[in-house]
């Protein structure tokens, strides 16, 4: 029987254990030993992060081979239509790696999420959006970086989703702890999905 910690990270919080000097980290939430994360999320990123004491399952959960979908909310400066989330949808050559096709689709603000400290920077004189993206790299500042080039930069990121695991329910900072004897929806491949997802929820 493995462990598996659902951890929802807080904005400023760096994806380790040992201190840092300018920020907090994991250890100042997760007072266990012997977890480790699989897979990481940005200090300036909030959401799901996904913690183990199993380093099999671990790959299988963070190794893009296992193409295990991963959902993130994104708020963007813009207004784009769905012709404009077109680019997200194909191939994006970013430099030094080429997505795959991610799906994006354009979604009411998510109900009861919680407030961003800091705030996000704000200008009146430019809207904003939010879009529901769904990928199976996580490379690293991926979904900013797919965002920019598609001119929408991010404002705010939160992982929602990684395969089943989502972070219903939980705050920032807090982890719900479940065990698994078998995880075969990890290997099952991502499946292109319509439109008008489901609204998300955090309350």
């Amino acid at each position: 029987m493995s462990r598996l910690i659902l951890f929802n990270k807080p904005y400023g919080v760096i994806c380790q254990f040992t201190p840092d000097n300018k920020h907090p980290t994991l250890k100042d939430y997760l007072k266990m030993p012997g977890v480790y994360a699989a897979g990481r999320l940005d200090t300036d990123s909030e959401g799901l992060l996904i913690l183990t004491d199993d380093g099999a399952l671990q790959h299988r959960i963070s190794h893009p081979r296992h193409k295990q979908p991963k959902t993130y909310l994104v708020q963007v400066e813009g207004a784009p239509n769905d012709a404009a989330l077109r680019p997200l949808r194909e191939r994006m050559d970013l430099g030094d790696f080429v997505t795959q096709p991610a799906i994006a689709n354009i979604i009411d603000e998510p109900q009861g999420l919680w407030p961003r400290n800091p705030p996000i920077r704000e200008r009146k004189n430019i809207p904003d959006t939010w879009l529901e993206i769904v990928i199976i790299e996580g490379k690293n500042r991926q979904i900013r970086r797919m965002t920019a080039k598609a001119g929408l930069p991010t404002l705010r990121l939160i992982r929602y989703s990684v395969g089943e695991w989502t972070i219903q329910g939980l705050k920032p900072g807090e982890w719900r702890e479940i065990e698994v004897d078998n995880t075969p929806e990890i290997d099952e491949p991502l499946q292109r999905r319509g439109e008008g997802r489901g609204k998300k929820k955090f309350s």
